[in-house]
């Protein structure tokens, strides 16, 4: 039987916030994956997309959509692009690109050079794609490339009393139904382009989002992005805003405990273990790295092809949950944006 529309989009939420929904309740701050892998046109180019919004509608236009990237070790930002929207009118939403280097890029707000003003946000099936200088950008309504078994997911994870996804079933039959619940799943989806020179990447880049919104004349940290699933799984709650709201350098001493302290539930992990896991995947702090001298396949970067949710569910449990089975999906594209064509909404 098809998915509905409703909840092909809830499924594709990635349950950062209260209770497995959105974060500060606001489907538009959802900020649900991040990407970074060689342009497959241009070996000399890198795209970095960081997805938000589920319901792939016009994005919050008191809020900031922030790529932060640290190309020197010691996860401050020094290089921020950030992405703010008008209101929508009409079916219709412009956006504006901002990139700030060095000290400047550690402001929370959109600052730096303007580099895109009021361009088209892209709601239907054409891309439009805008260029400034070395850089080429696109925002705007696509497929969503993540795949997941959601229903073998709920029969995993006891999800009650505020748990969410940190308390696994382990043993007895296989909970994988067979069904990626996202194939018809839509995302929100910003995208740039540019040369791999400009990261400075020395030899790497840590890579992470951030969604930030205006209230009442403050600017609230509502949700982050880094290794896919790791706000999900590790947390609950009790946790999932403060860490929303933490910045990645503060990671190791504010987070161990509680990372290690899971694993010995999910997986039966020792300290020693559970450190050593983290340290291996270097999921501590946050940061998704990206060495562009080596073929983007997580945990080096991210593509659309890599199955997150096998790698972090054999990462809970030790290699004790067994793989979901799934195939990526089949609308990807070659060429710029990447991400295939968004699916048609359902009434």
């Amino acid at each position: 039987m098809p998915l509905t529309s409703e909840r092909t989009r809830r499924m594709s939420n990635h349950f950062t916030g209260l209770s497995l929904g959105a974060p500060l309740g606001d489907q538009r701050l959802d900020l649900c994956d991040l990407y970074a892998f060689q342009s497959p046109t241009d070996s000399t180019r890198t795209v970095l997309i960081l997805n938000a919004n589920p319901n792939a509608d016009a994005l919050h236009p008191d809020a900031i959509y922030r790529l932060n990237i640290d190309n020197d070790g010691d996860c401050l930002t020094d290089m921020a692009i950030s992405y703010v929207f008008s209101p929508p009118r009409d079916g219709r939403q412009t956006f504006s690109v901002f990139m700030a280097k060095g000290e400047e890029a550690r402001s929370a707000e959109a600052v730096g050079q303007q580099l895109v003003t009021d361009a088209e946000v892209s709601f239907g099936t054409t891309a439009k794609r805008v260029t400034s200088g070395p850089y080429t950008f696109f925002a705007g309504s696509r497929s969503d490339a993540f795949f997941f078994d959601f229903d073998g997911i709920k029969d995993l994870f006891d999800t009650t009393g505020g748990r969410n996804f940190t308390a696994p079933h382990l043993g007895g039959k296989s909970p994988w139904t067979g069904v990626d619940s996202n194939t018809e799943a839509n995302v929100f989806s910003t995208v740039v382009e540019l040369p791999t020179s400009e990261l400075r990447a020395d030899p790497e880049i840590r890579l992470w989002g951030r969604c930030s919104v205006r209230e009442n004349g403050r600017l609230v940290h509502a949700d982050r992005a880094g290794h896919p699933s790791v706000s999900s799984f590790f947390n609950t709650d009790e946790t999932k805003e403060e860490y929303n709201a933490s910045e990645p350098v503060n990671d190791r001493d504010r987070w161990t405990d509680q990372f290690v302290h899971l694993m010995g539930h999910t997986g039966n992990y020792t300290r020693e273990e559970a450190i050593a896991a983290i340290d291996a995947d270097r999921i501590l702090p946050d940061m998704l790295v990206f060495d562009p001298a080596k073929p983007a396949q997580y945990p080096n970067g991210r593509v659309f092809t890599d199955d997150v949710i096998n790698h972090r569910l054999s990462f809970l449990s030790k290699g004790d949950i067994p793989p979901t089975g799934l195939d990526p999906h089949t609308d990807l594209l070659n060429e710029f944006p990447y991400l295939g064509n968004p699916h048609p909404k359902r009434s």
